[in-house]
C-alpha cells in the first residue's frame, strides 16, 4: 500500500488551500469524481454499468457522493449495486460512510482511508478481498450482514469507536494485526482459514462468542485487551495462541470446543479473574504467564503446563483430566491445585461435554524449583511428581486423596507410599521399579531424605501421623542406602529395618518376638532348666537349749539325658512362664541352670524390646 503523499496513481489537478488534492484522476478528466463540474461527473456516472471496476484513490468523498456513484450500479430490480474491483485507499471521508446492498465482484479496497466519523457495511458481499489496513475512522465500524469470500485485511487500523465484525463469513485468511478499538465484536464470524489477532488493541470489551476459526489457528499474540474476552460457543479447529498477550478482563470458554492446543505463553492476566471453562484435548500452556489479581482457572485438558508461572495473588486451579506440570512456578500468595471429580456444569446445570478426553484423576507431574510454602494439592496423583528442588516442602499442604507411587507387588517389597525418584534410583538397581523418564536425572538416596523428611514434616503439622509414617520410612531406607552416614550408622539402620522396619512393621516385630520367644523355650527345655527342682536342706546343732538351724539350696544340676526326653510337657510349660515373664521384665521364680539364666538374662533384655517396636509399629498407624 503507498501512503499518502506518495501516490502513484495520476492525481486531480485541483488546488485547495494551496495543496494539489491528492485523488485520482477520473479519466478522460484533469480532476478527481470529488471535482469533477456537472456536467463532467454527470457524464461519467451516465458511462457506468453494474460490474464496473472503480478505481478513487486518495478521493475526498461524502456520503452523498458515494451514494451517487453507487446508484449507476445497482440493479432496478433488486436495488443491489454490483461493482467490480473497487480501490478507495487513502480517501478522506466526511461524514458517515454507508455501504448498503453492494457486492463487489472482486476486491474491495479502504487501505489507509481516513473517516472522519464512523463506516458502516449493510449486506454487503465481497467475492474477494476486504482491505481496511491502516485505516483510520473516528467512530464506529460496523459489518453487518457481511460476507468476505476472500481476505479480510485490518492491519493497523484505528478504529476510535467499537469495531462490530458481525460478518457471516470469512473465506480466506483474517488479517488483524495490530489493530486497535475501543471496543471489538466477532461474534458468530465463520473464519473459515483461521484469523490473525497478533498485537492488536482494544481498550474494552473484547467478544468472540460462538466465532468459528476452521482450518487454520487463532493467534492472539502480544494483544491487549482491557475488559473481558469471551469465547462461549467458539469454534477452534487448530491451534489458539495468546502468547504475550495482556488482558484486563475474564476470559470464558463455556460451551467452546477445541480441536488443537491453546497457548498463554508470556501472557499478562491484570485484572482477570475466571478462566474457564475450558475443555481442551490437548495442551494448555501457561508458561511463563503472570496473574497479577485473583484468579480462578477451570480447564479440562490432556496437559496444563505453569512452567515458571508467576502468580502474584491468589489462586485457584480447578483442573479434570490433565497432567499438570508446575515446574518453577511462583506463587506469593496461597495457590491451590485441585483434581475435580466431576465434569464442569453450565449455568444451566448440564454437564459440559469433554470430547477427546480420558477419564482420569488429575495428575502433577511435578513441582521442581517451586515455593511449596503456599502450594496446596488437593485430589491429584502424585505418582510421577518430581519433587527434588523444591523448596519450603515442609509447609506444602496435602489434601483429600493425593495417591503416590508404589513399590512392586511381591513379597520382597514392602507396601508404602513412595516418591517417583526413588522409583528412578531404584530402577537403576533391581526390575520391576519405573525408570526415570528421557530428560529426567537419578538423584541419590541422600538427595532423596530430606524430600522424604520435609514431606513427613508437613503431613505431621497437619495432624496426619499415620501418612506422615510411609514417608518416614522412605526417608529412613535413603539413609539407610545413602553414603553420607558412617559404617556403624548404617548398620543401625540396617537392624533397625530388618527388626521392625524402622518402628512401622508391627507383623515384622512381632514375627521377630515369637521367634525369639520360640528359641529361648526350646533352649530352656533343653539346657536351662535343672534335672530336678533342688530342694532346700536344712542343718542345724544343738548346744544345750539352744538350736542353730542353717537352710541351703543345692546348685541345680544340669540335665542329662536324650534330648527327646528334655521336652516333655512339664518342662515346655516351666520354660514358657520363664520366656513370658521376661517379656515384662519380670524374674520367673524358676530355678535355672547357670546357661539357662543367662538365656534367661538375654530374653528379659531382647524381648521386651520387640514387643515395645510392635507397640510403637502400631500407635504409628492409628495415632491422630
Amino acid at each position: 500500500m503507498t501512503g499518502t503523499g506518495t501516490a502513484a496513481w495520476p492525481r486531480c489537478g485541483h488546488l485547495e488551500a494551496g495543496a494539489r488534492c491528492p485523488g485520482r484522476r477520473v479519466d478522460p478528466y484533469p480532476a478527481c469524481l470529488a471535482h469533477l463540474d456537472g456536467a463532467d461527473r454527470a457524464a461519467h456516472l451516465a458511462a457506468l454499468r453494474p460490474g464496473a471496476d472503480l478505481d478513487h484513490r486518495g478521493t475526498p468523498f461524502t456520503q452523498d457522493l458515494l451514494d451517487e456513484l453507487l446508484a449507476p450500479l445497482r440493479d432496478p430490480g433488486t436495488k443491489r449495486a454490483r461493482v467490480g474491483k473497487a480501490d478507495f485507499d487513502e480517501v478522506r471521508f466526511t461524514g458517515e460512510a454507508d455501504l448498503r446492498d453492494v457486492g463487489f465482484d472482486a476486491y474491495c479496497s479502504f487501505a489507509s482511508a481516513v473517516f472522519d466519523s464512523g463506516l458502516h457495511f449493510r449486506e454487503v458481499r465481497t467475492e474477494g478481498d476486504l482491505r481496511l489496513g491502516r485505516a483510520r475512522v473516528a467512530g464506529d465500524v460496523w459489518l453487518d450482514d457481511t460476507r468476505v469470500a476472500g481476505d479480510a485485511w485490518f492491519l493497523e487500523a484505528r478504529f476510535d469507536g467499537t469495531l462490530r465484525f458481525c460478518a457471516d463469513e470469512v473465506g480466506r485468511s483474517a488479517e488483524f494485526r495490530g489493530m486497535a478499538c475501543a471496543e471489538a465484536y466477532f461474534e458468530g464470524v465463520a473464519f473459515e482459514r483461521g484469523a490473525d489477532f497478533a498485537d492488536i488493541r482494544v481498550t474494552g470489551k473484547a467478544s468472540f462468542e460462538g466465532a468459528l476459526f476452521h482450518g487454520g489457528s487463532a493467534c492472539f499474540d502480544g494483544a491487549e485487551i482491557g475488559g473481558d474476552m469471551p469465547f462461549d460457543g467458539a469454534h477452534f479447529g487448530a491451534d489458539a495462541t495468546f502468547d504475550g498477550a495482556t488482558i484486563g478482563g475474564d476470559l470464558s470458554f463455556l460451551d467452546a470446543r477445541c480441536a488443537a492446543g491453546v497457548r498463554f505463553r508470556r501472557a499478562v492476566f491484570r485484572r482477570t479473574a475466571v478462566l474457564g471453562p475450558l475443555v481442551c484435548p490437548e495442551t494448555v500452556d501457561f508458561s511463563d504467564a503472570v496473574f497479577e489479581s485473583a484468579v480462578t482457572l477451570e480447564v479440562a485438558a490432556e496437559e496444563v503446563r505453569c512452567l515458571r508461572t508467576r502468580w502474584a495473588s491468589t489462586a485457584a486451579l480447578r483442573l479434570r483430566c490433565a497432567d499438570v506440570d508446575l515446574t518453577d512456578a511462583v506463587a506469593a500468595f496461597p495457590v491451590s491445585v485441585v483434581g475435580r471429580p466431576r465434569p464442569f456444569v453450565s449455568p444451566e446445570g448440564e454437564e459440559i461435554a469433554e470430547p477427546g478426553l480420558a477419564r482420569k484423576q488429575v495428575s502433577v507431574v511435578s513441582v521442581k524449583g517451586v515455593d511449596a510454602a503456599y502450594l496446596m494439592l488437593a485430589d491429584v496423583d502424585l505418582t510421577r511428581c518430581l519433587f527434588v528442588e523444591a523448596v519450603h516442602l515442609d509447609q506444602l499442604r496435602l489434601e483429600g486423596r493425593c495417591r503416590l507411587a508404589e513399590p512392586p507387588g511381591g513379597p520382597r517389597w514392602t507396601h508404602r507410599r513412595t516418591l517417583a525418584e526413588e522409583h528412578h534410583w531404584r530402577a537403576t538397581r533391581y526390575p520391576g521399579w519405573t525408570a526415570a523418564p528421557d530428560g529426567v536425572g537419578t538423584h541419590d538416596p541422600d538427595v532423596l531424605a530430606p524430600v522424604y523428611r520435609h514431606l513427613r514434616k508437613a503431613l505431621e503439622d497437619g495432624r496426619n501421623e499415620p501418612g506422615a509414617a510411609d514417608f518416614y520410612y522412605g526417608e529412613m531406607e535413603m539413609r539407610r542406602h545413602g553414603r553420607t552416614a558412617s559404617r556403624g550408622e548404617r548398620t543401625l539402620l540396617w537392624c533397625y529395618w530388618a527388626l521392625s522396619g524402622y518402628g512401622l512393621r508391627a507383623a515384622r516385630a512381632l514375627t521377630w518376638l515369637v521367634l525369639a520367644m520360640t528359641v529361648t523355650v526350646f533352649v530352656t527345655m533343653l539346657w536351662g532348666l535343672p534335672k530336678t527342682d533342688p530342694d532346700p536342706v536344712s542343718e542345724g546343732t544343738a548346744d544345750g537349749r539352744r538350736i542353730t538351724l542353717t537352710t541351703r539350696k543345692p546348685t541345680p544340676v544340669d540335665p542329662d539325658g536324650p534330648y527327646a526326653r528334655r521336652l516333655s510337657g512339664e518342662r515346655f510349660e516351666k520354660s514358657l512362664r520363664v520366656v513370658t515373664n521376661s517379656v515384662i521384665f519380670r524374674a520367673s521364680g524358676q530355678d535355672l541352670t547357670t546357661t539357662g539364666t543367662y538365656v534367661e538374662m538375654a530374653a528379659r533384655l531382647v524381648e521386651p524390646g520387640l514387643l515395645a517396636l510392635a507397640v510403637l509399629a502400631v500407635r504409628s498407624r492409628v495415632k491422630r
